[in-house]
C-alpha cells in the first residue's frame, strides 16, 4: 500500500495567505501551493513544470533529477527543480506509480500581457486539474487492455454492525459501478476490481480489522479526513451531478453504496476542477452475482498477475486474444468475475459456441475489430477538453468498424442473444457523426490540435485560403533569405523567427560587423549580438510577420473551430457512442474465446445449477502453452468431484504423490476450468460437466509474511481458516499440503481434522493433496472421500514422472530421489538412502490404521467438548482406556494415548 500525503477533506479547504516579504512569483506559487497542500505543484515556468521546497526534494529524488536552488526564503535556501514540458507525461507517469498526486499549474496568459500591468507583475497562473493513480486519461498514462479504476468505500450503521459500500469509477471510460459488502467480503471484492487508488475514510481507515487490507493491497490509498459524506448528502451531490431530482431512475442502491458513490463523484469533480467526465449512471452490481475469490486465491491462481505482479505468465495472458483495448479490458473483467447465474453463462457460451461453428464469420469480425480504436478513452477525452484530432479520428474509425460489423451479423439467419443484441446496437447508431468526421479529419493528424493540419484540404475554401497566403508568405521569406545571402555574400545568412524577436537574419559575427555600416545598415537593423552571431531585422521582414501572422492565426482559428463543432457532436452522442464501444468489445471478447479454442482444441463445458464437478482429460491452460512453445505434450487428466446421486455433497479427492510429479498443476487446471467456463469460455479439457461454484478457494504454497509477524504455518493456517468458515456445497476448494509447516503428529492431526470437516460441514467439491499417506485410510470411513495419486516410475534408481493421475494411494514419497534431482551432493543422498532403508526396516505397524476403525469419528465436530454433553450414564475415560491396548503401544504411542486421556478427564 501507499498512503499518499495526509487526508483529503471534501469539500476543499481555504488557501491560506502568502508571507508579504515574499517575491510576487513565490508568493503567488505559494498560494497556489496551500490550496493544494496534499499535491506536488507542477508550476509552469515557460518551458519547464517547476517544483520549490519539500516538492523539489520529493521530485527529485523519486525522479532522479538534480535539486537545485533559486533564491531564499526565511533565511534557507529555496530548493528547486524542474522538468521539460515536452517531456512532463513520462516525469508523470513515474510521479504517478510512485504514489503521489500532481497538480499541475498553467499559465493563464501571455507574458506580454503581464508586463503591461508593470514590470514587476506575475504571469496569472492557476491549476487546471489534478493528476492522480485513479482519474488519469492520457493515452500515455494508461495500460490499454487494463481499467483505470478509483474505488471508494463508505460504511454506514446497520443494527450492532457496519455495511460497506464500494463504488469503482474508470474516468477513462465513464463506467461505473457501486456494490454493498461486509467487512468480511470488502477484500474480495476490492481483489476483483483491482482499482489503481482507492478512497479511505479515516474511520475505515483506522479500523483494526481492515488495517491489514489497507497495508496488503497494491493500490495508492488515499485517506478522506472524515467518514466522507452520508446517505443523504451523498444522494444530494449525486442528483446534482446527474441533472435528476431523484436517483430512483437508475435503480434502488443501498445507503452505503450512495454514500460510497457520493464520495468517487466528490473526488472526480475535485480533481477534474469542474470539467465533467462522461460517467454513465451507477450501476449496482449484486453481491452473489459473481464467483467469490479471495485475494489469497487469486494470486494463488495468478489470474491476472502472476506472484511477481507481472502479467506474462497469467491466467489472462494465455486466453487473451482480443484485438481491441476495450475488449482487453472486458475480457480481464469477466476473468476476474466469473457469473454464479447458469444461464447468463450460457448466454455467453452460445456467442462463443456460434462463432466457433463459423469460421469464416469470426474471421470477418476479427478483420473489422482490428481497425477499432479505443472509443471510450477518445471520448472521455475529449469530454475533458484534453482530446486531440488523432482522438476524433479514434471515433471515426471505430464507427466504421462497427458499420462493418453490424452489416455483417445483419447477414447471419440466426444469432445467440449476445451477438443479437451487440449487432442491435450497432445497426441502429446515427451515421451522421461518422460522416461528419470523415469528411472533415485528414488522413495524416497531429497530436494536438493547436499544431493545425488536420482538417481535411477542400473541405472549408475559407481554410484553403487563409492556408495558401500562409504558405505563399512561407516561400516568400525563402526567397528574401535567398536575395539577403546574395546582396551580403553570406552563404551562412538565415532568417529565422522567435517569440520575441519576431522574423529576424542571423548571420556569423564577421558579417554582421559589416551590416552595420553603410551601406548596408540603411536594410539590416541590429536587434542582437551573442557569441559567435550576430541578429538584424528589416522592414520586409515586419510587413511580412504581420500578413503571414494574420493567414496563420485565421487558418488555426478555422482549424479549431472545427475541431470544436466535432467535439460537441461527438459529446452530445455520448451515451450511443459508449454502447457502440461496449457492443464491440463484447464482440471481441466472443470472437477471441472462439479463436482460441478453436487453436487449442477447447470444448464447451456443460454449465448448471447441480453440485457436478465431472472433467475428462483437463489441461491446465497456462502449463500447456508454456510447454507447446517448448515443443513438449502436457498430459491430460480426468477429475470427478460430482456429489454422488443422493448424496448431501461434493466429492473429496486425496491426491498423494511426490513433489513435482504434478500435484499442484492438477489442483490449479481444476480451478481455473471452474473460472474459464463461468467467465463464458470454453475450457481446455475433452469434456466438462460443471455445476456454478459460488465460492473459489485455494490455498497452494505459501511464505512468510516476516512483516506481520507470521511463519509459513501460520499463513497457512490463517488461509485454511478462511476456507473452512466460508465454503459452502457449492464451493470449491483446492488445498495443497495442509499441516506440513509444523511437526509431524500436529500437522497429520490438522490434515485430519480439515479433511472431515470439509466432508461432514463444509459438505464441498474439493482437492486435497498431501504426503500424509496415513489420511487415505479415512476413505474407508468417509463415503465421499476418494483416493488418487500422481503416478511414477523408477528407472535405474531415479524417478520417472508420469503426470499421470488414477485412482489409488501412492506407496512411498520419493523424496531422496527428488532430492538427488535437485542437486543434493551425492554423499547426503546416499546417507539419506541408508537412513531411509533403516527407518522402514524398524517401521512397525501403522497407528493410524487402528485410529481409523478406534477413533471417534467427527468427535471434535459434535458439541461435546470434553465430553461435558456425553448421554447420562456414560463414561467416555472408562470407554476410551478400554480402547487403549498397551501391549500395541510404542513408547511414543503410549505418551500420546496418555495425554489424551488426560484431555478428556479435564
Amino acid at each position: 500500500m501507499t498512503v499518499q500525503g495526509p487526508a483529503l477533506t471534501l469539500p476543499d479547504a481555504a488557501p491560506e495567505a502568502p508571507d508579504a516579504r515574499l517575491t510576487p512569483m513565490m508568493a503567488q506559487y505559494l498560494e497556489i501551493k496551500h490550496a493544494n497542500p496534499d499535491c506536488l505543484l507542477f508550476y509552469r515556468m515557460g518551458d519547464f513544470y517547476e517544483l520549490f521546497f519539500g516538492d523539489a526534494e520529493i521530485a527529485s529524488r523519486t525522479l532522479g533529477i538534480v535539486l537545485t536552488k533559486r533564491g531564499k526564503h526565511a533565511g534557507e535556501d529555496i530548493r528547486m527543480c524542474g522538468v521539460p514540458v515536452d517531456r512532463a507525461e513520462d516525469y508523470l507517469q513515474r510521479l504517478i506509480a510512485a504514489g503521489h498526486r500532481v497538480a499541475v499549474c498553467e499559465q493563464q496568459e501571455d507574458p506580454a500581457e503581464a508586463r503591461k500591468r508593470g514590470a514587476k507583475s506575475v504571469v496569472k497562473r492557476g491549476v487546471v486539474r489534478l493528476v492522480t493513480p485513479g482519474t488519469i486519461t492520457e493515452e500515455t498514462l494508461l495500460e490499454p487492455g487494463r481499467a483505470s479504476l478509483l474505488a471508494a468505500v463508505a460504511r454506514v450503521r446497520a443494527g450492532e454492525g457496519w455495511t460497506y459500500g464500494l463504488a469503482a469509477v474508470d474516468i477513462s471510460t465513464g463506467a461505473f459501478t457501486v456494490a454493498e459488502a461486509s467487512e468480511g467480503a470488502l477484500a474480495a471484492e476490492i481483489a476483483r476490481l483491482e482499482p489503481r487508488e482507492i478512497l479511505v475514510p479515516d474511520a475505515i481507515l483506522d479500523e483494526p480489522a481492515l488495517r491489514a487490507l489497507w497495508r496488503e493491497t497494491r493500490a495508492h490509498v488515499t485517506p478522506l479526513a472524515r467518514d466522507g459524506l452520508d446517505a443523504a448528502s451523498g444522494e444530494r451531490r449525486l442528483c446534482a451531478f446527474y441533472g435528476v431530482s431523484s436517483l430512483a431512475g437508475f435503480g434502488a442502491f443501498a445507503r452505503a453504496e450512495i454514500a460510497a458513490a457520493a464520495a468517487a463523484v466528490a473526488y472526480v469533480e475535485r480533481t477534474q476542477l469542474g470539467a465533467r467526465p462522461p460517467l454513465s449512471a451507477p450501476a449496482r452490481e449484486a453481491a452473489d452475482a459473481c464467483m467469490a475469490i479471495d485475494a489469497a486465491t487469486r494470486a494463488s491462481l495468478e489470474l491476472t498477475r502472476t506472484l511477481a505482479g507481472e502479467r506474462a505468465g497469467s491466467l489472462l495472458a494465455a486466453v487473451d486474444r482480443t484485438l481491441t483495448p476495450a475488449g482487453g479490458r472486458l475480457m480481464a473483467e469477466r476473468l476476474a468475475g466469473p457469473l454464479t447465474d447458469a444461464g447468463a453463462i450460457n448466454a455467453r457460451l452460445d456467442a462463443v459456441a456460434w462463432l466457433v461453428d463459423d469460421p469464416a464469420a469470426r474471421s470477418a469480425f476479427r478483420s473489422a475489430l482490428k481497425r477499432a480504436p479505443d472509443m471510450a478513452r477518445a471520448l472521455s477525452r475529449l469530454t475533458l477538453e484534453r482530446g486531440g484530432p488523432r482522438d476524433l479520428a479514434g471515433l471515426r474509425d471505430g464507427l466504421a468498424a462497427a458499420r462493418s460489423l453490424g452489416a455483417a451479423l445483419a447477414q447471419a439467419a440466426v444469432l445467440p442473444a449476445e451477438l443479437a443484441q451487440a449487432g442491435a446496437v450497432l445497426r441502429g447508431m446515427d451515421g451522421a457523426l461518422e460522416a461528419a468526421l470523415a469528411g472533415c479529419l485528414a488522413d495524416e493528424l497531429p497530436l494536438n490540435k493547436r499544431d493545425g493540419g488536420f482538417v481535411r484540404a477542400g473541405h472549408d475554401p475559407a481554410l484553403d485560403d487563409a492556408r495558401a497566403l500562409r504558405d505563399e508568405s512561407r516561400r516568400v521569406v525563402a526567397a528574401l533569405q535567398a536575395r539577403y545571402a546574395e546582396e551580403t555574400g553570406a552563404r551562412t545568412l538565415r532568417v529565422k523567427h522567435n517569440n520575441f524577436l519576431g522574423y529576424f537574419v542571423e548571420v556569423p559575427q564577421a558579417v554582421g560587423e559589416t551590416l552595420v555600416k553603410p551601406p548596408l545598415n540603411a536594410v539590416f537593423v541590429h536587434r542582437q549580438t551573442m557569441q559567435g552571431a550576430m541578429r538584424f531585422s528589416t522592414a520586409e521582414l515586419g510587413d511580412l510577420e504581420s500578413r503571414i501572422a494574420s493567414a496563420a492565426d485565421r487558418a488555426l482559428a478555422l482549424e479549431l473551430a472545427h475541431f470544436d463543432r466535432l467535439r460537441e457532436m461527438a459529446v452530445a452522442g455520448a451515451a450511443g457512442l459508449k454502447a457502440v464501444a461496449a457492443a464491440l468489445a463484447r464482440i471481441d471478447v466472443a470472437a477471441a474465446l472462439a479463436d482460441l479454442a478453436e487453436a487449442g482444441g477447447w470444448v464447451r463445458p456443460a454449465v448448471d445449477d447441480s453440485l457436478a464437478f465431472a472433467i475428462e482429460r483437463g489441461r491446465h491452460p497456462v502449463v500447456e502453452a508454456a510447454l507447446k512453445r517448448d515443443g513438449q505434450p502436457f498430459v491430460a487428466n480426468d477429475a470427478d468431484l460430482s456429489a454422488p446421486e443422493g448424496g448431501r455433497g461434493g466429492r473429496i479427492a486425496l491426491i498423494t504423490g511426490p513433489n513435482m510429479a504434478g500435484k499442484s498443476t492438477f489442483l490449479r487446471q481444476n480451478a481455473l476450468i471452474a473460472v474459464l467456463a463461468q467467465m463464458g469460455s470454453f475450457v481446455p479439457a475433452a469434456r466438462a460437466h460443471l455445476g456454478v461454484v459460488d465460492r473459489l478457494f485455494s490455498r497452494v504454497g505459501a511464505a512468510d509474511d516476516l512483516a506481520r509477524g507470521r511463519s509459513t504455518f501460520m499463513v497457512e493456517m490463517i488461509e485454511a481458516a478462511a476456507i473452512l468458515n466460508q465454503a459452502t456445497p457449492r464451493s470449491l476448494v483446492i488445498l495443497d499440503e495442509i499441516g506440513r509447516g509444523t511437526a509431524t503428529f500436529d500437522g497429520l492431526s490438522i490434515a485430519w481434522a480439515t479433511i472431515e470437516h470439509l466432508h461432514e460441514t463444509n459438505r464441498c467439491r474439493s482437492l486435497f493433496a498431501t504426503h500424509f499417506h496415513e489420511l487415505t485410510a479415512l476413505a474407508r470411513r468417509l463415503p465421499r472421500l476418494l483416493n488418487l495419486t500422481v503416478r511414477v516410475t523408477e528407472w535405474q534408481g531415479d524417478v520417472v514422472f508420469l503426470h499421470e493421475v488414477a485412482p489409488g494411494v501412492a506407496d512411498r514419497s520419493y523424496g531422496v530421489q527428488v532430492a538427488k534431482l535437485a542437486g543434493l551432493p551425492r554423499a547426503v543422498v546416499d546417507r539419506a538412502r541408508m537412513i531411509l532403508d533403516e527407518l522402514e526396516a524398524s517401521e512397525r505397524q501403522a497407528p493410524v490404521d487402528r485410529m481409523v476403525d478406534d477413533l471417534p469419528l467427527f468427535a471434535a465436530a459434535r458439541p461435546t467438548a470434553g465430553f461435558a454433553e456425553a448421554p447420562a450414564g456414560a463414561d467416555p475415560l472408562r470407554d476410551a482406556l478400554k480402547a487403549v491396548d498397551p501391549d500395541a503401544l510404542s513408547p511414543r504411542e503410549a505418551l500420546e494415548a496418555l495425554y489424551r486421556l488426560k484431555a478428556a478427564a479435564q
